[in-house]
Protein backbone atom coordinates (compact mmCIF):
# COMPACT_ATOMS: atom_id res chain seq x y z
CA UNK A 1 0.00 0.00 0.00
CA UNK A 2 1.55 3.28 -1.13
CA UNK A 3 0.61 6.26 1.04
CA UNK A 4 0.46 9.97 0.32
CA UNK A 5 0.01 12.30 3.30
CA UNK A 6 -1.52 15.59 2.14
CA UNK A 7 -1.46 18.72 4.30
CA UNK A 8 -3.29 21.84 3.06
CA UNK A 9 -1.43 24.77 4.60
CA UNK A 10 -1.86 28.52 4.69
CA UNK A 11 0.65 30.37 6.85
CA UNK A 12 1.32 27.31 9.01
CA UNK A 13 5.13 27.52 9.27
CA UNK A 14 5.03 27.50 13.09
CA UNK A 15 3.17 24.18 13.31
CA UNK A 16 4.90 22.57 10.32
CA UNK A 17 8.27 23.17 11.97
CA UNK A 18 7.26 20.54 14.55
CA UNK A 19 4.90 18.40 12.49
CA UNK A 20 7.02 17.70 9.41
CA UNK A 21 10.03 16.16 11.23
CA UNK A 22 7.66 13.91 13.18
CA UNK A 23 5.87 12.77 10.02
CA UNK A 24 9.04 12.12 8.03
CA UNK A 25 10.51 10.15 10.91
CA UNK A 26 7.43 7.97 11.43
CA UNK A 27 6.38 7.55 7.78
CA UNK A 28 9.71 7.38 5.98
CA UNK A 29 8.26 5.47 3.03
CA UNK A 30 5.23 7.71 2.57
CA UNK A 31 4.93 10.62 0.18
CA UNK A 32 4.40 13.81 2.19
CA UNK A 33 2.80 16.57 0.14
CA UNK A 34 2.17 20.07 1.50
CA UNK A 35 -0.21 22.21 -0.55
CA UNK A 36 0.83 25.79 0.13
CA UNK A 37 -2.35 27.77 -0.40
CA UNK A 38 -0.98 31.26 -0.99
CA UNK A 39 1.02 31.50 2.24
CA UNK A 40 2.84 34.73 2.99
CA UNK A 41 5.10 33.26 5.69
CA UNK A 42 7.95 30.74 5.41
CA UNK A 43 5.70 27.72 4.80
CA UNK A 44 7.10 26.80 1.37
CA UNK A 45 10.74 27.43 2.36
CA UNK A 46 10.33 25.32 5.48
CA UNK A 47 8.88 22.42 3.49
CA UNK A 48 11.79 22.49 1.05
CA UNK A 49 14.23 22.37 3.96
CA UNK A 50 12.62 19.13 5.17
CA UNK A 51 12.64 17.73 1.62
CA UNK A 52 8.92 17.13 1.34
CA UNK A 53 6.92 17.78 -1.81
CA UNK A 54 5.32 21.21 -2.10
CA UNK A 55 2.53 22.25 -4.41
CA UNK A 56 2.09 26.02 -4.24
CA UNK A 57 -0.81 28.28 -5.15
CA UNK A 58 0.18 31.87 -5.99
CA UNK A 59 -2.92 33.12 -4.15
CA UNK A 60 -5.19 31.59 -1.53
CA UNK A 61 -7.83 29.51 -3.32
CA UNK A 62 -9.40 27.87 -0.27
CA UNK A 63 -9.04 24.73 1.79
CA UNK A 64 -11.11 22.65 -0.61
CA UNK A 65 -9.05 23.80 -3.58
CA UNK A 66 -5.88 22.79 -1.73
CA UNK A 67 -7.36 19.36 -1.00
CA UNK A 68 -8.27 18.84 -4.65
CA UNK A 69 -4.84 19.96 -5.82
CA UNK A 70 -3.19 17.57 -3.39
CA UNK A 71 -5.40 14.67 -4.48
CA UNK A 72 -4.52 15.29 -8.12
CA UNK A 73 -0.79 15.60 -7.47
CA UNK A 74 -0.44 12.67 -5.03
CA UNK A 75 1.03 9.41 -6.30
CA UNK A 76 -0.11 7.04 -3.54
CA UNK A 77 -3.12 4.74 -3.84
CA UNK A 78 -4.09 5.66 -0.26
CA UNK A 79 -4.52 9.32 0.64
CA UNK A 80 -4.18 10.73 4.15
CA UNK A 81 -5.56 14.22 4.73
CA UNK A 82 -4.63 16.07 7.89
CA UNK A 83 -4.71 19.68 9.04
CA UNK A 84 -1.38 21.48 9.17
CA UNK A 85 -2.28 23.66 12.16
CA UNK A 86 -0.91 21.29 14.81
CA UNK A 87 -4.22 19.73 15.89
CA UNK A 88 -3.36 16.26 14.60
CA UNK A 89 -0.35 14.14 15.49
CA UNK A 90 1.47 11.34 13.61
CA UNK A 91 0.06 8.74 16.01
CA UNK A 92 -3.43 9.76 14.88
CA UNK A 93 -2.44 8.98 11.30
CA UNK A 94 -1.01 5.61 12.35
CA UNK A 95 -4.24 4.70 14.16
CA UNK A 96 -6.38 5.59 11.15
CA UNK A 97 -4.12 3.70 8.73
CA UNK A 98 -4.35 0.62 10.94
CA UNK A 99 -8.16 0.84 10.99
CA UNK A 100 -8.19 1.39 7.24
CA UNK A 101 -6.11 -1.70 6.54
CA UNK A 102 -8.09 -3.89 8.92
CA UNK A 103 -11.64 -2.76 8.17
CA UNK A 104 -11.66 -2.67 4.37
CA UNK A 105 -13.63 0.59 4.41
CA UNK A 106 -13.24 3.13 1.63
CA UNK A 107 -12.70 5.95 4.15
CA UNK A 108 -11.66 6.18 7.79
CA UNK A 109 -12.23 9.47 9.62
CA UNK A 110 -10.74 10.75 12.87
CA UNK A 111 -13.70 11.79 15.03
CA UNK A 112 -12.90 14.63 17.43
CA UNK A 113 -14.59 14.99 20.81
CA UNK A 114 -17.40 17.55 21.02
CA UNK A 115 -15.26 19.76 23.27
CA UNK A 116 -12.52 20.07 20.66
CA UNK A 117 -14.04 23.18 19.05
CA UNK A 118 -12.62 26.46 20.25
CA UNK A 119 -15.90 28.27 20.88
CA UNK A 120 -19.56 27.57 21.59
CA UNK A 121 -20.81 28.73 18.19
CA UNK A 122 -18.63 26.27 16.31
CA UNK A 123 -19.54 23.46 18.71
CA UNK A 124 -23.22 24.14 18.11
CA UNK A 125 -22.74 24.31 14.34
CA UNK A 126 -20.85 21.00 14.24
CA UNK A 127 -23.46 19.37 16.46
CA UNK A 128 -26.19 20.44 14.03
CA UNK A 129 -24.18 19.16 11.07
CA UNK A 130 -23.62 15.78 12.71
CA UNK A 131 -27.27 15.33 13.67
CA UNK A 132 -28.50 16.36 10.22
CA UNK A 133 -26.03 14.09 8.40
CA UNK A 134 -26.93 11.17 10.69
CA UNK A 135 -30.62 11.66 9.93
CA UNK A 136 -30.09 12.01 6.18
CA UNK A 137 -27.86 8.94 5.83
CA UNK A 138 -29.33 6.68 8.50
CA UNK A 139 -25.82 6.19 9.91
CA UNK A 140 -24.24 7.74 12.98
CA UNK A 141 -21.92 10.54 11.89
CA UNK A 142 -19.92 11.63 14.96
CA UNK A 143 -17.80 14.24 13.15
CA UNK A 144 -18.90 15.48 9.73
CA UNK A 145 -16.26 18.21 9.38
CA UNK A 146 -13.11 16.44 10.57
CA UNK A 147 -10.06 17.20 8.42
CA UNK A 148 -8.26 13.98 9.42
CA UNK A 149 -9.11 11.26 6.90
CA UNK A 150 -7.64 8.18 5.25
CA UNK A 151 -9.30 7.34 1.95
CA UNK A 152 -8.91 5.20 -1.13
CA UNK A 153 -7.41 7.50 -3.76
CA UNK A 154 -9.45 6.18 -6.69
CA UNK A 155 -12.71 6.51 -4.78
CA UNK A 156 -11.85 10.03 -3.63
CA UNK A 157 -10.98 11.25 -7.12
CA UNK A 158 -14.37 10.12 -8.42
CA UNK A 159 -15.95 13.03 -6.55
CA UNK A 160 -13.47 15.85 -7.11
CA UNK A 161 -15.97 17.61 -9.37
CA UNK A 162 -18.42 17.79 -6.44
CA UNK A 163 -16.03 19.34 -3.94
CA UNK A 164 -16.17 23.11 -3.33
CA UNK A 165 -13.09 25.27 -2.98
CA UNK A 166 -14.04 26.43 0.51
CA UNK A 167 -14.17 24.78 3.91
CA UNK A 168 -17.07 22.40 3.32
CA UNK A 169 -15.22 19.78 1.27
CA UNK A 170 -15.45 17.37 4.22
CA UNK A 171 -19.24 17.59 4.15
CA UNK A 172 -19.40 17.00 0.41
CA UNK A 173 -17.07 13.99 0.33
CA UNK A 174 -18.75 12.34 3.32
CA UNK A 175 -22.23 12.60 1.82
CA UNK A 176 -20.93 11.51 -1.59
CA UNK A 177 -19.41 8.35 -0.12
CA UNK A 178 -22.58 7.49 1.79
CA UNK A 179 -24.71 8.12 -1.30
CA UNK A 180 -22.51 5.83 -3.42
CA UNK A 181 -22.54 3.03 -0.87
CA UNK A 182 -18.87 3.34 0.10
CA UNK A 183 -18.46 2.42 3.78
CA UNK A 184 -17.03 4.97 6.23
CA UNK A 185 -15.50 4.13 9.59
CA UNK A 186 -14.90 6.59 12.46
CA UNK A 187 -12.01 6.36 14.91
CA UNK A 188 -12.08 8.60 18.03
CA UNK A 189 -9.05 10.90 18.25
CA UNK A 190 -8.09 13.67 20.62
CA UNK A 191 -6.80 16.95 19.22
CA UNK A 192 -4.34 19.54 20.40
CA UNK A 193 -4.75 23.28 20.48
CA UNK A 194 -3.79 25.02 17.26
CA UNK A 195 -0.15 26.01 17.22
CA UNK A 196 -0.94 29.51 16.01
CA UNK A 197 -4.20 29.58 18.00
CA UNK A 198 -6.11 30.89 15.01
CA UNK A 199 -8.66 29.77 12.48
CA UNK A 200 -9.50 31.16 9.08
CA UNK A 201 -13.17 30.42 9.77
CA UNK A 202 -15.07 33.30 11.38
CA UNK A 203 -18.65 32.63 12.44
CA UNK A 204 -19.72 36.25 11.94
CA UNK A 205 -18.28 36.32 8.43
CA UNK A 206 -18.93 32.73 7.40
CA UNK A 207 -22.33 32.28 9.04
CA UNK A 208 -24.24 32.34 5.72
CA UNK A 209 -21.72 29.86 4.31
CA UNK A 210 -22.45 27.45 7.15
CA UNK A 211 -26.17 27.68 6.39
CA UNK A 212 -25.33 26.75 2.81
CA UNK A 213 -23.35 23.78 4.14
CA UNK A 214 -26.49 22.58 5.90
CA UNK A 215 -28.40 22.84 2.63
CA UNK A 216 -25.58 21.06 0.83
CA UNK A 217 -25.78 18.15 3.27
CA UNK A 218 -29.43 17.74 2.35
CA UNK A 219 -29.16 18.14 -1.41
CA UNK A 220 -26.04 16.01 -1.84
CA UNK A 221 -27.57 12.93 -0.28
CA UNK A 222 -31.34 12.78 -0.81
CA UNK A 223 -33.20 16.00 -1.63
CA UNK A 224 -36.59 14.33 -1.26
CA UNK A 225 -35.93 13.80 2.44
CA UNK A 226 -36.22 17.57 2.79
CA UNK A 227 -38.62 18.53 0.01
CA UNK A 228 -41.22 15.81 0.67
CA UNK A 229 -41.80 16.69 4.38
CA UNK A 230 -41.84 20.39 3.48
CA UNK A 231 -44.44 19.72 0.80
CA UNK A 232 -46.53 17.72 3.26
CA UNK A 233 -46.32 20.56 5.79
CA UNK A 234 -47.50 23.13 3.24
CA UNK A 235 -50.36 20.88 2.19
CA UNK A 236 -51.41 20.39 5.84
CA UNK A 237 -51.31 24.16 6.43
CA UNK A 238 -53.49 24.68 3.38
CA UNK A 239 -55.95 22.08 4.65
CA UNK A 240 -56.10 23.67 8.10
CA UNK A 241 -56.63 27.09 6.52
CA UNK A 242 -59.45 25.69 4.41
CA UNK A 243 -61.17 24.06 7.40
CA UNK A 244 -60.84 27.28 9.38
CA UNK A 245 -62.39 29.48 6.69
CA UNK A 246 -65.07 26.90 5.83
CA UNK A 247 -66.26 26.58 9.44
CA UNK A 248 -66.22 30.31 10.17
CA UNK A 249 -67.08 31.87 6.80
CA UNK A 250 -68.38 28.95 4.70
CA UNK A 251 -65.96 29.64 1.88
CA UNK A 252 -62.69 28.61 0.22
CA UNK A 253 -59.94 31.28 0.24
CA UNK A 254 -57.05 32.05 -2.04
CA UNK A 255 -54.58 31.41 0.79
CA UNK A 256 -55.51 27.72 0.92
CA UNK A 257 -55.09 27.46 -2.85
CA UNK A 258 -51.71 29.23 -2.66
CA UNK A 259 -50.45 26.84 0.06
CA UNK A 260 -51.53 23.81 -1.97
CA UNK A 261 -49.84 25.17 -5.09
CA UNK A 262 -46.65 25.75 -3.09
CA UNK A 263 -46.88 22.20 -1.75
CA UNK A 264 -47.14 20.81 -5.30
CA UNK A 265 -44.27 22.95 -6.61
CA UNK A 266 -42.08 21.97 -3.64
CA UNK A 267 -42.68 18.29 -4.30
CA UNK A 268 -41.90 18.74 -8.00
CA UNK A 269 -38.67 20.58 -7.13
CA UNK A 270 -37.75 17.70 -4.84
CA UNK A 271 -38.33 15.16 -7.61
CA UNK A 272 -36.24 17.18 -10.07
CA UNK A 273 -33.44 17.60 -7.49
CA UNK A 274 -33.51 13.86 -6.83
CA UNK A 275 -33.08 13.13 -10.52
CA UNK A 276 -30.19 15.61 -10.77
CA UNK A 277 -28.55 13.95 -7.77
CA UNK A 278 -28.88 10.54 -9.42
CA UNK A 279 -27.25 11.90 -12.57
CA UNK A 280 -24.37 13.35 -10.55
CA UNK A 281 -23.61 10.07 -8.84
CA UNK A 282 -23.94 8.06 -12.02
CA UNK A 283 -20.47 9.37 -12.91
CA UNK A 284 -18.91 7.14 -10.25
CA UNK A 285 -17.91 3.62 -11.17
CA UNK A 286 -19.87 1.98 -8.38
CA UNK A 287 -17.22 -0.69 -7.77
CA UNK A 288 -16.60 -1.63 -4.14
CA UNK A 289 -13.48 -0.64 -2.24
CA UNK A 290 -10.63 -3.11 -2.32
CA UNK A 291 -10.47 -5.50 0.66
CA UNK A 292 -7.43 -5.33 2.96
CA UNK A 293 -5.67 -8.24 1.28
CA UNK A 294 -5.65 -6.44 -2.07
CA UNK A 295 -4.24 -3.24 -0.55
CA UNK A 296 -1.08 -4.99 0.62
Amino acid sequence: MSISIILPARNEAASLHTLLPALTARFADAEILVVDDGSTDATARLCHSYRVRVHSHPVALGNGAAIKAGARAATGDTLVFMDADGQHRPEHVAALLHAYEQSGNAMVVGARPATAQANRARRLANHCYNRLASWMTGHTVPDLTSGLRVVDAARFREFLYLLPNGFSYTTSITMAFFRSGYPIHYVPVDVQARTANQSYIRMSRDGPAFVLVMMRVCTLYSPLKIFAPLSLLLYALGLLRYLYTFVLYDRFTNMSLLLWLCASLTLLLGLISEQITLLLYSRSSGTPAAPPAERQ
